[in-house]
């Protein structure tokens, strides 16, 4: 396994107060009772009190980026992480553009759908369902094709669990002159994206990810100078980020309605972020549930779908059972009755499933997901968890 995770344990975290049901999914996500407990009040949009929130939010935002040189700003837009990721796209990426999109999952073929939607004229590097987009192909494609102002990229596709080579494509794309514009949803707060990991000219992510708030905005953080350039660009009135930041600046408001008992539990989930020392401690939590999780489902005799280099502590995906007996609605349904919500895969050649790393949960209960997920398969009369021939081959590829 990966070593990114200390072999050093620590106190359990506290279990749901409310017995919910642990998410072990990429956000929303499993949040502490406090983040809860932090919607309990209601705010007015247009207070000074929510404001200086508001100011609080973007400060520590960029704190987190590390801007130490006052270059980039951060705008929260209300809405679900694709509403940020459309708003980027619209903002940034002049109407005359052109656009690569990097895409092995899901989230980059929305990404190339969200542009077809906007008019912008983009091309796709498509590796499938996870292949990882290199920086050789990157310089390659931008050769062929000296119109490419913008490379877009996920930074962890969760449909697979790839944590994409970020610093590798980043050098690519600045080597030709382009610009990089990335999807970091699932990966901010938790895997280093700062301005000195590598170089791009926006960031976004949600309040439902790796900083543990729950669903209702998402954030860009952005170079200023971009900022600036965006202005009038916009296909929408509410999607333009040009639009919020000047207004934020001006008056400390959002333009429409806040998402205030969602922004008062960020700030909550921000002081604890911080409590625990920050994305490093917050990722080395969740590699460390990622190492016990991987390394108890694979005694059990389920197959990954990446090889360890690969993995995100993120999310993983693992290959379903072979096993005539094995159905995935059976198996989702009595691990949700054992406490623990799974996410249905989204491979298009084999079956498969994912289990989440990211939320208030620990190594403790990791090892109870695996105790469940073996007491499933018992129930299910799986004595074999061992994917179909065509999933490892399928793996194979990746290894090569």
């Amino acid at each position: 396994m990966p070593n990114t995770a200390s072999d050093r344990t620590t106190a359990p975290l506290e279990t749901p107060r409310l017995g919910e049901p642990y998410l072990l999914t990429p956000g929303p996500l499993t949040t502490a009772y406090s983040v809860k407990e932090a919607m309990l009040r209601d705010w007015g949009s247009w207070d000074a009190d929510f404001r200086a929130m508001t100011a609080d939010l973007r400060r520590q935002l960029l704190d987190i980026a590390g801007d130490t040189t006052g270059e980039f700003d951060c705008v929260p837009m209300q809405g679900s992480g694709s509403f940020s990721v459309e708003a980027m796209l619209g903002s940034f990426v002049p109407r005359d553009g052109k656009v690569l999109v990097l895409s092995n999952g899901a989230y980059g073929k929305r990404i190339a759908q969200t542009l077809a939607y906007l008019g912008r004229d983009h091309v796709t590097i498509d590796k499938g369902d996870y292949m990882p987009p290199r920086g050789p192909e990157v310089v390659a494609a931008l050769d062929a094709d000296p119109a490419i102002s913008h490379v877009v990229v996920v930074h962890c596709e969760t449909s697979s669990g790839i944590l994409n080579p970020l610093k590798e494509i980043s050098d690519a794309v600045y080597s030709r002159g382009s610009k990089l514009i990335v999807d970091s949803m699932s990966a901010f707060g938790a895997v280093p994206a700062g301005i000195a990991d590598f170089r791009y000219e926006a960031i976004v992510s949600s309040a439902n990810k790796c900083i543990e708030g729950v669903p209702g905005f998402g954030f860009v953080i952005a170079r200023k100078s971009e900022l600036e350039a965006a202005k009038g660009r916009s296909h929408s009135l509410s999607l333009d980020i040009h639009a919020q930041w000047d207004y934020m600046n001006k008056t400390g408001q959002w333009r429409f309605t806040p998402p205030t008992h969602v922004v008062a539990a960020f700030l909550e989930a921000l002081r604890l972020h911080r409590e625990e020392g920050g994305v490093a401690a917050r990722g080395a939590r969740y590699a460390r549930n990622r190492d016990v999780m991987v390394a108890g489902m694979r005694e059990a005799g389920f197959e990954t779908l990446l090889a360890d280099r690969w993995l995100s502590p993120i999310i993983v995906t693992f290959f379903s059972p072979a096993h005539p007996a094995f159905a995935f609605d059976r198996f989702y349904a009595l691990m949700k009755d054992k406490g623990f919500i799974i996410y249905p895969g989204k491979l298009t050649v084999v079956d498969s499933f994912r289990v989440g790393c990211i939320g208030r949960m620990d190594e403790y209960v990791m090892r109870r997901v695996v105790d469940a997920a073996r007491s499933s398969l018992a129930e299910m009369g799986v004595d074999n968890a061992a994917p179909p021939a065509i999933a490892l081959e399928e793996r194979s590829r990746l290894a090569a």
